[in-house]
Parts: structure tokens; C-alpha cells; sequence
């Protein structure tokens, strides 16, 4: 009996954690400190399901990579400020991106005042995280801006996230999405990328394929525009040019891709 009350009470605690992690992260999506464009394109970035799908919890030390403007930052900080850590990486502040970052963080210090601050910056400098130190990396949207450096230097940077992570860490990975039937180029200049070129690149660097999810899909988006991706919101590349129809369209279509360090 009295193992049937602990394991009761246990399962009670359990549930009662997983709960609170969940309010918190509902409440750092519905912060007032988001930025109201950001918070708006929430409706195609589903950042809740795709955080939830990933796995995070408050406690993890997470690394996101080139967060440049911090749109997914405004979500990460407040959730890990009090009981984890976020590891904002991406290039460093003398160059444009990096500088974004550094102001991204010195407007509220409230928020971003536990965010630390590295590098990664492909194909030369991975100054991030000791090795084994990480429970997730998180990248969104990235991946087809490492193509352009070639196979070896796309499979090197994946090489380096898997070494940051600890045995059973997540790498959590959207990206605009190639039809595979489409063929890419040897650089992505589209801004799209095949969801099997990103499987294999990390699975070259020893990752597992945990999952997959369509919670970032959009069957609208044919991936075939003129400005490549850039032509969707909410960038809109081509301006007043078939303005009404890329808004119609929305954001692009997105593979989101959950990785697992054995």
C-alpha cells in the first residue's frame, strides 16, 4: 500500500512539473515583452508545437543558433531565465548579425539579462558550448544558408552541434522545404532545401532521426518563386508584384526535424 501511495504521489509531482512547464511556456509565447510583428507571425511559426515537439523543458541548457533579430529568443529567454540557460550563438558582434543580437538583448534587460552570449559562425568559428555541456541546440531557418559553403563545411557544422550535446540531446531543426522532385543547386539560392539533403548531413555527423512533424507545413507554398522564398511573408522581396497572392500564400512550407545524440 504504502508503495502504491509514494508511486501516486510521485506521478502526481511528475505531472504537476510537466504542467507548470507547460504554463510557462505558454506564458513566455504570450509575454508582452514580444514584439507585436513577431508575435503575429506566431500563426505560421507555431512556436509553442514546435518547441513541445522538440522537447524543451525549463531546465535545459539550449543553444540557439544564429538567432540574429531574436524572434525565437523572445520565447527562449524568459522560458529558461530562472531554472535554465540559453546560449544565443551566432556570429560575432563586430559583424552586422551579430550587432543585431547584442541590441536584441540590451533593449530588456529584464528578459535577456541570463542569455549568454557565443559564437557560431560557419565554415571557421564554432566558439559555443564545451563538449558533452548541452541538452538542445535549436536552428530555425538556417541550414540553407550553410549549403553555399559546400558538403564537407555543412557536415563539419553539424559535427560540432553533435559534439556540444550530451549522450540523449536533441538537435531541433525548420527549414524552408525543397519538394524533392524539385532539384536543388549546389548553393540553395532558392532558400529552399531538400528535407533529405538536412537528414543526411546530420546523420553524416552521427545524429539520429528522432521525428518528423508537419506542424510548420504549408501546402500552399510551391517553392517556386521568383526571389525564391524571399518572395513570401514576410520578407515579400518583389514588393507590389503579385503582392496579393504571396500574402494569400503566406509563409513558406517547412520541414521541422527532431535529432537525437545516442
Amino acid at each position: 500500500m504504502k508503495r502504491l501511495i509514494l508511486a501516486a504521489l510521485l506521478a502526481t509531482s511528475l505531472g504537476g512539473t510537466a504542467a507548470h512547464a507547460d504554463d510557462a511556456l505558454k506564458a513566455a509565447i504570450a509575454g508582452s515583452h514580444r514584439a507585436a510583428a513577431n508575435a503575429a507571425r506566431d500563426v505560421y511559426r507555431h512556436p509553442y508545437e514546435t518547441l513541445t515537439f522538440f522537447g524543451i523543458k525549463p531546465n535545459m541548457t539550449v543553444v540557439e543558433l544564429v538567432p540574429e533579430g531574436g524572434w525565437y529568443t523572445e520565447i527562449l529567454a524568459p522560458y529558461l531565465r530562472e531554472h535554465g540557460k540559453l546560449i544565443g550563438a551566432g556570429q560575432p558582434v563586430e559583424n552586422r548579425y551579430g550587432m543585431m543580437f547584442k541590441k536584441k538583448l540590451e533593449s530588456n534587460p529584464a528578459v535577456y539579462d541570463k542569455v549568454s552570449v557565443a559564437v557560431f559562425d560557419p565554415p571557421s568559428r564554432y566558439e559555443f558550448a564545451q563538449p558533452g555541456s548541452v541538452d538542445m541546440v535549436l536552428t530555425f531557418r538556417n541550414v540553407h544558408n550553410w549549403v553555399e559553403l559546400g558538403d564537407d563545411n555543412v557536415k563539419t557544422a553539424f559535427k560540432k552541434i553533435y559534439d556540444s550535446l550530451k549522450p540523449g540531446g536533441v538537435l531541433g531543426v525548420t527549414d524552408h522545404r525543397l519538394p524533392e522532385s524539385m532539384p536543388q543547386d549546389a548553393k540553395a539560392s532558392s532558400g529552399y532545401v531538400h528535407e533529405s539533403y538536412v537528414i543526411k548531413m546530420a546523420e553524416s555527423a552521427g545524429f539520429k532521426l528522432a521525428a518528423k512533424s508537419e506542424i510548420n507545413a504549408n501546402p500552399k507554398d510551391t517553392a517556386n518563386h521568383k526571389q525564391g522564398v524571399w518572395a513570401l511573408p514576410p520578407t515579400l522581396a518583389n514588393r507590389d508584384e503579385d503582392r496579393a497572392k504571396y500574402l494569400a500564400i503566406g509563409e513558406s512550407d517547412r520541414m521541422t526535424l527532431k535529432f537525437v545524440k545516442p
